[in-house]
């Protein structure tokens, strides 16, 4: 008995002496490349969801920059402009509001004589509640930011224009913006937000082509809030940042891309603050509710 025991035990060892030892797994995980722009030199599109949605985080405070610098005020009609000197200065904030009125303006970047690398068309139903914020590259100095109140006399806009530093709005979107899509020429991607999203972050740029797009914040059917219409030379070396703020019920983000077909863009549009969703009640009910 014992004798078979022993046979029996010698065949199991020499069974498993056979057995092919395991290799190392290969990952099939495919890698985004990382677009170096001069804005920030690591994007970092594409490698999960926002941080701030999932987790709530808190991101840079938008009210903290603006009691924390000396507004300008641009009557209607009228131009100012902010020049920078120092090519160490690769990016500014541009940030824009006014006392609850309608806020229509032409923000421009000019690089040299009769050169215009950036531009864009903002117009903004109610200013104060939902104030435009922006970062533009501004590479190879000097650069010069034009702010034109295309408005009424009756409707004046605060300003306020400063370099964006390595850890500033940029990085800020940058870090929850990370998901990101293409977005084809003549095509359009929309983006709805429940209440409890405060602001959205959008990061849109391409391969180094020219960048032609459209983005509006709609609340309702055909009810824009916010546009922005946007034309930048490079997407690549300048590439667009920006802040929606998305008080109340039934936002959405929706980005066209104006350019023809040769011209793709790449699109990341995610949740920057998360609040308590503002007055809405725990169960979400409006309606009938006295306030």
């Amino acid at each position: 008995m014992k004798f078979s025991a022993a046979i029996a035990l010698a065949a199991l060892n020499g069974a498993a002496a056979f057995v092919a030892p395991k290799g190392p797994v290969a990952s099939t995980q495919l890698a985004m490349s990382d677009y170096r722009t001069s804005v920030r030199d690591d994007i970092g599109v594409g490698s999960g969801g926002s941080p701030l949605y999932k987790t709530g985080g808190t991101a840079r405070d938008l009210a903290e920059i603006w009691d924390n610098s000396s507004p300008v005020i641009v009557q209607g009609g009228s131009l100012r402009t902010w020049s920078f000197a120092n090519p160490a200065i690769e990016s500014v904030q541009v940030l824009l509001k006014t006392e609850g009125r309608p806020l229509d303006a032409d923000v421009e970047l000019w690089q040299g004589p009769d050169n215009t690398p950036h531009k864009m068309r903002v117009y903004v139903e109610d200013g104060a509640l939902r104030t435009f914020n922006a970062v533009i590259g501004t590479p190879r100095g000097p650069n010069t930011v034009a702010i034109r109140n295309i408005g009424q006399l009756e409707f004046p806009l605060d300003a306020v224009v400063r370099p964006d530093r390595d850890d500033g709005l940029a990085a800020g979107i940058a870090s929850v913006a990370t998901r990101s899509e293409t977005i084809q020429g003549g095509a359009l991607r929309t983006y709805p937000f429940n209440p409890t999203v405060d602001s959205v972050a959008i990061i849109l740029k391409t391969d180094g082509r020219p960048l032609n797009a459209r983005i509006e914040l709609l609340q309702g059917p055909n009810n824009n809030k916010q546009v922005v219409e946007l034309y930048t030379e490079d997407g690549l070396d300048r590439p667009f940042f920006a802040i929606v703020e998305t008080p109340g019920s039934g936002n959405v983000v929706r980005v066209v891309n104006t350019a023809p077909v040769e011209f793709p863009l790449y699109a990341s549009v995610d949740a920057y603050r998360v609040g308590g969703g503002g007055d809405w009640a725990d169960d979400g009910l409006m309606i009938g509710r006295a306030f």
